[in-house]
């Protein structure tokens, strides 16, 4: 019963709660009497949690092997079959938007023995940045900038503070890994950074697949130690946490353990492949 969509048992339920479930079981009589605890056991036995639920997107890009396949090889130092050279840089690009300077109407209250930090309910919105970043997924450095919006210009501006830097200006090809966001966006992109930067290679990952680019890893650091609770003072506050947490993160930073190759790529294709087929059949 914990495997199964409630729903699909006629219940109004979207998951199960161990509460739920024993009320469910004792309603259909499969036992006399059960407690929660031991409702729990079992599930805990069989590593169950009907309570929990993971969101995830089906691909749709008809091309995405392929275009998976070349960051996933890029990660593994491989472009076109062959080894890149030591000089060769990976970096990996993008945006995020809208981030709001939320200054608390109370100060916020640090932590004390037995009491965490109190953050105020209340906020004033004073303005919001786009920060945009770019992570050296070789070399563990990260570079970023905020900008009142995103667009074609900005990120341009992202390119140029990155590329006019050694040894990215020098190096015999700069890798750039992004998504498809309309700032660099399809073959138009493609040419026109690398009319500007001659050894700049924009790589595309698949639409919707933005948990293939390195950065994004990046972003999630940020949200948790710089962004969470949101609290600044003004947009210059905001602006100056963020890019100080850049030199104060490139102190300890290491490049990202990813272990997910094209291999797994494979694997996790031929198994959504099957899955698709027996639906097929099954609806049929």
């Amino acid at each position: 019963m914990a495997c199964e969509l409630p729903h699909t048992l006629g219940l109004p339920l979207s998951r199960f709660s161990i509460a739920e479930l024993q009320r469910e079981t004792l309603r259909r009589g499969i036992v006399a009497s059960i407690g929660k605890t031991t409702i729990w056991r079992w599930l805990s036995e069989d590593a169950i949690r009907p309570w929990q639920h993971r969101c995830w997107i089906f691909p749709r890009d008809p091309a995405f092997g392929e275009k998976a396949g070349k960051v996933l090889d890029l990660y593994e130092g491989v472009w076109n079959g062959t080894e890149l050279h030591p000089c060769d840089c990976i970096v990996s690009a993008d945006e995020k938007t809208s981030i709001q300077a939320r200054p608390r109407i109370h100060p916020t209250v640090a932590p004390a023995p037995g009491r965490p930090m109190r953050v105020e309910h209340e906020y004033q919105r004073v303005g919001a940045w786009a920060y945009l970043a770019a992570w050296d997924v070789r070399r563990a450095k990260v570079f970023g900038r905020c900008e009142p919006t995103t667009g074609i210009q900005p990120f341009d501006r992202l390119v140029a503070q990155v590329m006019s830097q050694e040894p990215y200006r020098s190096a015999p090809r700069v890798f750039w890994i992004v998504d498809n966001g309309s700032s660099h966006r399809g073959q138009r992109s493609v040419q026109r950074l690398r009319q500007s930067w001659p050894n700049l290679i924009l790589v595309h990952t698949p639409v919707h697949a933005s948990w293939l680019n390195q950065v994004e890893v990046y972003f999630s650091i940020i949200q948790r130690k710089v962004l969470t609770p949101s609290d600044f003072a003004s947009l210059a506050d905001l602006e100056q946490r963020l890019l100080r947490f850049q030199e104060h993160f490139q102190e300890v930073a290491r490049p990202f353990d990813w272990r997910f190759t094209r291999r797994d790529l494979d694997l996790l294709l031929a198994k959504l492949k099957d899955k698709e087929r027996v639906r097929s059949e099954s609806a049929a």
